[in-house]
């Protein structure tokens, strides 16, 4: 993984949208449509690798019915299959057609219908102010720009609208190996990280202190951080990260910000 903070503009758009949406395309989408039956199949929401149930994050708003939210980087739109149970209306956005088709195969298994747009995050179609709530689990929140995705959020969202997401932190890009599992050493600086190129895929990471002045410019206020501590017993470990590791150190974090003061 190699850092850099600049735009790539090699395929005439955004370098990293074309790279990434060819990634699920071509080899992601195999590997985690088998998972998509199961996270559909929840009765409560459970977030990121340590499945860390919604009843103890709180990362939704009490009464979701009702309520308009577009779900950035979508996947198979399993959070949105939620959202759309618990009364809202969501609309599920995705630049991979692969990820997509899985999705519709679920809504029709699931007997759940909202839209699905094939868009990209940074870039959606959709007017200014048409939803209250935005949402990323690991979609536009690790795999977008934050400098593009955050401002389209910002745009998409009515006046006191709220956007939730999920993401790596910045510890675990810091401790990242080339490899792209976490060790115990600081791997890279921290000053410059935010793009970080794994090959044929490219994430972001920015630090906090430059994560909290994109979302103040595009207008929103933070209105909580919450680092996730893995789960003892853990249920599994992944290639990226032990348990044990996320247990001494967090590996992930949810950000809470609202549109406005």
């Amino acid at each position: 993984m190699t850092p850099s903070d600049g735009h790539d503009d090699r395929t005439g758009t955004n370098g990293h949208t074309r790279l990434n949406q060819r990634y699920w395309d071509e080899e992601a989408a195999a590997s985690h449509g088998p998972l998509a039956r199961g996270h559909w199949s929840r009765t409560e929401p459970a977030w990121g690798l340590w499945s860390t149930p919604e009843s103890e994050l709180s990362l939704l708003p009490d009464d979701l019915a009702g309520k308009r939210v577009v779900e950035l980087g979508c996947g198979t739109a399993y959070v949105s299959a939620w959202l759309a149970r618990a009364g809202a209306r969501p609309v599920g956005v995705d630049l991979s057609e692969r990820q997509l088709a899985t999705a519709r195969a679920l809504q029709e298994e699931f007997g759940l219908d909202f839209p699905l747009l094939l868009a990209d995050a940074e870039r959606v179609p959709c007017p200014d102010g048409t939803f209250d709530l935005a949402v990323s689990e690991y979609g536009a929140s690790l795999w977008c720009d934050p400098r593009r995705w955050i401002p389209e959020a910002a745009r998409l969202l009515a006046p006191g609208g709220r956007l939730v997401f999920m993401r790596y932190s910045p510890l675990f890009a810091l401790c990242a190996s080339p490899e792209g599992r976490a060790s115990t050493t600081l791997r890279r600086p921290q000053f410059g990280m935010g793009r970080l190129e794994w090959g044929k895929r490219v994430e972001f990471v920015l630090p906090h202190g430059e994560m909290i002045r994109v979302l103040r410019d595009a207008g929103f206020t933070v209105e909580d951080l919450i680092e996730i501590r893995a789960p003892h017993p853990a249920p599994r470990d992944y290639h990226e990260v032990s348990a044990e590791w996320a247990r001494d150190w967090p590996c992930e974090e949810v950000w809470k910000a609202r549109l406005g003061g």
